[in-house]
């Protein structure tokens, strides 16, 4: 479960800031103004004032939710102790469990939605450890926190304004309402607008309940997962085999080619077999050459609508390859590198930038300028140019290497 670290007689400020005494009454004072607004502008969009008043009564803002926006932690979890924890034994054998349990609700839909029983599967578990674990925090008055202070105050006042709809269409009551910090809910874990865009009554009891009935949570994400683009028939993707001497400028999420491209330079599965036909697929070395490479293909672009983080995706994909009998991993992971936090991501930018090689700024995120000039740099020091950011390579740079 989620924990909550309670601050007894803290209050919040725009700024995110906890008060006590004389100016923690200020700061309630301008969240019950913010209330206001927002309950006005629930109600001009539709939202009823039953429902609005029966939200927002008595809320006050989270300090947890504060607490835990304002997180930024310095250490970076590397690849394959997230993958690790992710695809674990224990959450194969849970896995395994859960689709002997709904087989037949799972074959009808990937009948109707076109995907695999063992993605929707792996998503559930991903998420929410197969429902053991919703989060413990009221979406709305978690959404009005972040609404009214921090850094996400677009997105809580757009989230709290869908919560609201939720409520008024009779789906759920608010004291039922709960989820994450950041107000996602249910089994898979929808926040409020994805919900209202993706979310199916599937047990026909006219709501759609994505906390307590497992039809109703799985069907809406396959029906999230079809409309981010999923591919009835093909892969998410694959462990992939590389040529000797390859070509690391063509490794990168962003260099979509046909499979008939990549097998005409010698990549293959990991069993030496051709890769399925498709297009659009791109080779990633997700903890650069020393670690496993992985095929792409357009379904794992679906899933990164879910969750945009390339380790989330390829957890959801292999673990569902395990539900059905897949191997582990083949390669190696390089479990002695070390990965750089965020502070140390803008301290390589900043290194590589006095080196004259563009970064695009210094923010502290390895996106694609920052990886095209880490691989010039390691070109030019005579390194494999896999764009791979390590505390190693860090302090070579430090030094003058």
């Amino acid at each position: 479960m989620n924990r909550r670290h309670v601050l007894l007689g803290a209050a919040v400020t725009g700024g995110g800031i906890l008060l006590r005494g004389p100016r923690a009454a200020v700061a309630a004072n301008g969240f019950s103004a913010f209330l206001a607004e927002m309950a006005a502008q629930a109600r001009a969009g539709g939202v009823s004032s039953r429902t609005v008043d029966q939200a927002l009564a008595g809320l006050r803002p989270d300090p947890a939710v504060i607490e835990a926006d304002g997180r930024q932690p310095e250490f970076t979890r590397a690849i394959w102790d997230y993958l690790d924890g992710a695809v674990s034994a224990r959450r194969v054998e849970r896995g395994l469990d859960r689709m002997g349990l709904y087989a037949g609700l799972l074959r009808i839909l990937e009948e109707r939605y076109g995907v695999p029983g063992s993605v929707l599967t792996a998503i559930w578990g991903l998420e929410s450890d197969f429902g053991a674990n919703f989060g413990g925090y009221s979406v709305v008055r978690s959404l009005a926190t972040l609404g009214y202070s921090g850094r996400r105050t677009r997105f809580g006042r757009e989230q709290l304004l869908a919560a609201l709809t939720i409520l008024d269409s009779g789906d759920i009551s608010p004291e039922r309402m709960v989820g994450s910090w950041a107000g996602a809910m249910g089994h898979t874990q929808f926040i409020p607008t994805t919900y209202l865009a993706y979310a199916r009554d599937f047990d026909g009891d006219g709501r759609r309940d994505i906390w307590q009935s497992v039809p109703d949570a799985l069907a809406s994400t396959a029906n999230y997962l079809t409309q981010s683009g999923w591919r009835p028939g093909e892969p998410w993707g694959m462990e992939a085999a590389l040529p000797p001497g390859m070509n690391l400028d063509l490794i990168d999420r962003s260099n979509r080619q046909p499979a008939a491209f990549w097998s005409s330079l010698g990549v293959s599965t990991v069993t030496g077999a051709p890769l399925p036909a498709s297009d659009g697929i791109a080779i990633i070395l997700p903890a650069g050459i020393q670690g496993p490479a992985f095929a792409l293909y357009p379904n794992f672009r679906a899933i990164l609508r879910y969750n945009n983080a390339t380790a989330y995706a390829l957890a959801v994909g292999h673990l569902s390859d395990r539900l059905v009998g897949g191997a582990p991993i083949a390669a190696s992971w390089p479990r002695g590198e070390q990965p750089i936090g965020r502070s140390g991501r803008e301290r390589l930018q900043r290194l590589l930038t006095q080196r004259g090689y563009d970064t695009g700024g210094i923010d502290g995120i390895i996106g694609p300028r920052t990886r095209a000039a880490l691989r010039a740099y390691q070109r030019d020091a005579g390194l494999p140019a896999d764009g791979f950011a390590t505390v190693r390579l860090l302090n070579r740079l430090a030094s003058g290497g």
